[in-house]
Protein backbone atom coordinates (compact mmCIF):
# COMPACT_ATOMS: atom_id res chain seq x y z
CA UNK A 1 0.00 0.00 0.00
CA UNK A 2 1.35 3.82 -1.37
CA UNK A 3 1.35 6.74 0.94
CA UNK A 4 -1.14 9.06 -0.78
CA UNK A 5 -2.67 11.82 0.69
CA UNK A 6 -5.87 12.05 -0.84
CA UNK A 7 -6.76 8.17 -1.20
CA UNK A 8 -9.02 6.40 0.64
CA UNK A 9 -8.90 2.94 2.46
CA UNK A 10 -10.49 1.04 5.06
CA UNK A 11 -8.25 0.79 8.06
CA UNK A 12 -8.17 -2.69 8.32
CA UNK A 13 -6.14 -3.25 5.24
CA UNK A 14 -3.55 -1.00 6.99
CA UNK A 15 -3.64 -1.87 10.22
CA UNK A 16 -1.46 -5.61 10.16
CA UNK A 17 1.46 -3.54 8.64
CA UNK A 18 3.60 -1.31 10.33
CA UNK A 19 2.65 2.40 9.13
CA UNK A 20 4.80 3.30 6.06
CA UNK A 21 8.05 5.98 5.87
CA UNK A 22 7.12 9.62 5.84
CA UNK A 23 3.81 8.83 7.20
CA UNK A 24 2.20 10.28 10.61
CA UNK A 25 -0.81 7.99 10.61
CA UNK A 26 -4.06 7.79 9.47
CA UNK A 27 -6.56 10.57 9.51
CA UNK A 28 -9.85 8.99 9.80
CA UNK A 29 -12.13 10.85 7.19
CA UNK A 30 -14.86 8.30 7.70
CA UNK A 31 -16.14 6.08 10.38
CA UNK A 32 -19.51 3.85 10.27
CA UNK A 33 -22.40 4.30 12.78
CA UNK A 34 -22.10 -0.05 13.19
CA UNK A 35 -20.10 -0.90 15.82
CA UNK A 36 -17.01 -2.45 14.29
CA UNK A 37 -17.80 -1.44 11.11
CA UNK A 38 -15.57 0.14 8.52
CA UNK A 39 -13.19 3.14 9.07
CA UNK A 40 -11.99 5.18 5.96
CA UNK A 41 -8.97 7.19 6.46
CA UNK A 42 -6.29 8.33 4.45
CA UNK A 43 -2.42 8.45 5.19
CA UNK A 44 -1.43 11.87 6.84
CA UNK A 45 2.43 13.08 6.09
CA UNK A 46 5.01 13.41 8.55
CA UNK A 47 5.68 16.72 8.86
CA UNK A 48 8.51 18.10 7.05
CA UNK A 49 9.61 20.97 9.49
CA UNK A 50 8.13 22.26 12.45
CA UNK A 51 5.07 20.63 14.48
CA UNK A 52 2.39 20.19 11.74
CA UNK A 53 -1.00 20.47 14.71
CA UNK A 54 -4.31 18.71 13.74
CA UNK A 55 -7.36 20.84 12.68
CA UNK A 56 -10.22 20.90 15.01
CA UNK A 57 -12.58 17.42 15.28
CA UNK A 58 -9.56 15.46 13.27
CA UNK A 59 -8.58 12.50 14.11
CA UNK A 60 -5.46 10.76 13.71
CA UNK A 61 -4.51 7.09 14.31
CA UNK A 62 -1.06 6.12 14.74
CA UNK A 63 0.60 2.78 15.65
CA UNK A 64 4.09 1.13 15.89
CA UNK A 65 4.85 -2.74 16.69
CA UNK A 66 5.40 -3.73 20.17
CA UNK A 67 8.91 -4.89 21.19
CA UNK A 68 7.96 -8.77 21.87
CA UNK A 69 4.29 -10.93 21.25
CA UNK A 70 4.20 -9.02 17.19
CA UNK A 71 1.12 -6.80 18.69
CA UNK A 72 0.39 -3.06 17.97
CA UNK A 73 0.40 -0.33 20.25
CA UNK A 74 -2.09 2.34 18.69
CA UNK A 75 -2.42 6.07 19.74
CA UNK A 76 -5.60 7.96 18.91
CA UNK A 77 -4.71 12.27 18.78
CA UNK A 78 -7.12 14.25 18.46
CA UNK A 79 -7.24 18.24 17.12
CA UNK A 80 -9.01 21.08 18.67
CA UNK A 81 -9.01 24.79 18.32
CA UNK A 82 -6.14 25.20 20.31
CA UNK A 83 -3.91 22.17 20.51
CA UNK A 84 -3.98 18.38 20.03
CA UNK A 85 -4.31 15.52 22.59
CA UNK A 86 -3.92 12.24 22.84
CA UNK A 87 -7.36 11.22 22.95
CA UNK A 88 -6.80 7.04 23.97
CA UNK A 89 -4.03 4.68 23.62
CA UNK A 90 -4.30 0.87 23.46
CA UNK A 91 -1.08 -1.16 24.07
CA UNK A 92 -0.56 -4.31 22.19
CA UNK A 93 -3.52 -4.74 20.08
CA UNK A 94 -3.47 -7.80 17.75
CA UNK A 95 -4.20 -8.51 14.22
CA UNK A 96 -7.25 -6.05 12.61
CA UNK A 97 -7.51 -3.60 15.75
CA UNK A 98 -9.81 -1.87 14.12
CA UNK A 99 -12.77 -2.90 15.48
CA UNK A 100 -11.05 -2.19 18.39
CA UNK A 101 -10.74 1.59 17.69
CA UNK A 102 -14.17 1.75 16.33
CA UNK A 103 -16.66 2.64 18.85
CA UNK A 104 -14.20 5.95 20.57
CA UNK A 105 -13.43 7.13 17.21
CA UNK A 106 -16.93 6.89 16.73
CA UNK A 107 -18.41 8.50 19.38
CA UNK A 108 -15.43 11.33 19.56
CA UNK A 109 -16.39 12.30 16.05
CA UNK A 110 -20.00 12.34 16.98
CA UNK A 111 -19.36 14.56 20.38
CA UNK A 112 -17.16 16.90 18.79
CA UNK A 113 -19.38 17.66 15.50
CA UNK A 114 -22.39 18.07 18.62
CA UNK A 115 -20.36 20.21 20.56
CA UNK A 116 -19.45 22.55 17.51
CA UNK A 117 -23.00 22.88 16.92
CA UNK A 118 -24.01 23.76 20.75
CA UNK A 119 -21.09 26.26 20.82
CA UNK A 120 -22.33 28.09 17.53
CA UNK A 121 -25.77 27.94 18.15
CA UNK A 122 -24.82 29.35 21.82
CA UNK A 123 -22.76 32.52 20.33
CA UNK A 124 -23.77 35.67 20.25
CA UNK A 125 -25.86 36.71 16.92
CA UNK A 126 -22.67 39.43 16.86
CA UNK A 127 -19.89 36.92 16.92
CA UNK A 128 -21.69 35.01 15.23
CA UNK A 129 -21.22 37.25 11.68
CA UNK A 130 -17.70 37.06 11.87
CA UNK A 131 -17.73 33.54 12.24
Amino acid sequence: MTPSSTSLFPLRKAALRPMPSGVRGALVREVSPCPGDILRTTWHPAPTGRHHRLGPGALLLTWTRTSSGGGMDVTAHLGLDTMEVTLATWPNLHGDWSRTVHPTVYETLALHAALRVATKALRPASHQANA
